[in-house]
């Protein structure tokens, strides 16, 4: 007889991260999810395995967003709510008003001081130094000095915001997601469009670590409520999103191994009591042999269903820890598959690394391959219609922008 499934996923974000843990939730319970968002997005539109119940534009103020919430537990009473964060915005909610929740909703989350240790790079690249971690030779900019500032390493130049929130929340022409600077006119031009507008926190200013996407690595671990490590695993990106909005976004992963890597982070989590998902950017650098950490995200990304894709499903880790009180040990991920969000003939015509190419083959030639978007399980003409029309557009985006990072179109 089926365990009869005594808990229900509220998700919060309607972005291509609510679906892929929506369908995790789906594959591993059978279970749809509701998602509560400050809009609605294609990627979760026309399911049926994750509706976007309320749209709230004012959710990312403390207060609507705790009446919001409160106001959705009271429609399932008797219900027990597994909250599930699923974006940066939703996450530093969340810890803010953790007390307020409680009594609302099965989760758990780090404290305010840890957030505000992690969320901001500058924060973060002190706390890597502090455990051993390389990243990119760093400096950052305020709005104060920025017509001054002078770079203590050569062009080209990464810039990209240190409040991803604001960021998000400002406008000005041609904004991308990161900024590349190959001389100093460029680099002069991209700050002042962007203190043009009305983003006035710091901006972070980096070395570029010389590579293709193919040199790109992410990893995402879980953290139990006991801060101690239950899953670690690491990708091996083949291509990134290249769009203004997606760029730094990847786009295809085939799973990976490190082993000291991944002792590594699991020391360093549990060294600052995580709690939660954690998803790391960072990029093999072939100067020095080393992974240089770019960035922490106190979440799983919106390219995690790729550790589900090889067969660890992220919901039942979380599941496992929140709902059920398991006791879990340590598990590295080591199963193979190509996860990906665009058509695999991009993949192939756009990576550059011949050994990636081959090996994204040989997965695909064995059906290890998944797209995170198609689902035999979400089914429907609407459904089928949006994502054609968003792989169709993926040809478009990679024939305009691929390696546009500056400010034009």
């Amino acid at each position: 007889m089926a365990k009869t499934i005594d808990f229900l996923p509220v998700l919060l974000g309607s972005d291509v991260n609510v679906y892929g843990m929506a369908r995790s939730f789906h594959e591993e319970y059978g279970i749809a999810s509701v998602a509560i968002g400050k809009g609605r997005l294609n990627a979760t539109s026309n399911s049926k395995i994750v509706s976007v119940e309320v749209v709230e534009p004012n959710i990312e103020d403390d207060k609507v967003f705790c009446n919001t919430l409160i106001s959705f537990a009271k429609r399932y009473a008797g219900r027990k709510l597994l909250l599930v964060p699923c974006g940066d915005n939703y996450i530093k909610l969340l810890v803010r008003n953790q007390d307020k929740l409680r009594d609302y909703y099965e989760f758990e989350c780090i404290d305010e001081d840890l957030l505000l240790q992690l969320s901001l790079k500058e924060n973060f690249y002190k706390v890597c130094t502090e455990h051993g971690f390389a990243f990119p030779k760093t400096a950052s900019c305020t709005f104060e000095n920025y017509k001054t500032i002078e770079l203590p390493f050569d062009f080209p130049v990464i810039i990209k915001p240190s409040n991803s929130v604001a960021y998000w929340n400002c406008s000005f022409p041609h904004k991308k997601k990161v900024f590349v600077a190959y001389n100093k006119q460029e680099f002069d031009d991209i700050l002042n469009a962007i203190y043009g507008s009305s983003y006035k926190d710091h901006l972070i200013l980096q070395e570029y670590i010389p590579g293709d996407d193919s040199n790109m690595r992410v990893m995402n671990c879980y953290c139990g409520r006991d801060k101690k490590v239950k899953l670690i695993s690491l990708g091996n990106a083949l291509l990134e999103e290249h769009s203004p909005e997606g760029i730094g976004s990847y786009a295809a992963i085939i799973n990976s191994t490190d082993e000291e890597l991944s002792q590594r982070m699991k020391s360093f989590l549990e060294d600052i009591g995580y709690i939660g998902f954690a998803n790391f950017d960072m990029k093999f650098d072939s100067r020095d042999g080393q992974y240089k950490l770019f960035e922490m995200n106190l979440r799983q990304g919106r390219s995690s269903f790729f550790v589900t894709a090889g067969g660890y499903n992220l919901a039942k880790w979380l599941v496992d820890d929140i709902i059920y009180h398991k006791d879990m040990g340590c598990t590295v991920a080591t199963s193979k598959a190509l996860w990906t969000i665009i058509p695999t003939s991009i993949i192939f015509k756009y990576v550059q690394d011949e050994a990636v190419k081959a090996e994204a083959r040989e997965l695909i030639r064995q059906g290890k391959v998944c797209h995170s978007l198609y689902y035999k399980g979400d089914r429907s003409f609407k459904r089928w219609l949006g994502y054609r029309k968003n792989q169709f557009h993926y040809h478009q985006k990679y024939k305009k922008y691929f390696g546009n990072k500056g400010l034009h179109e």
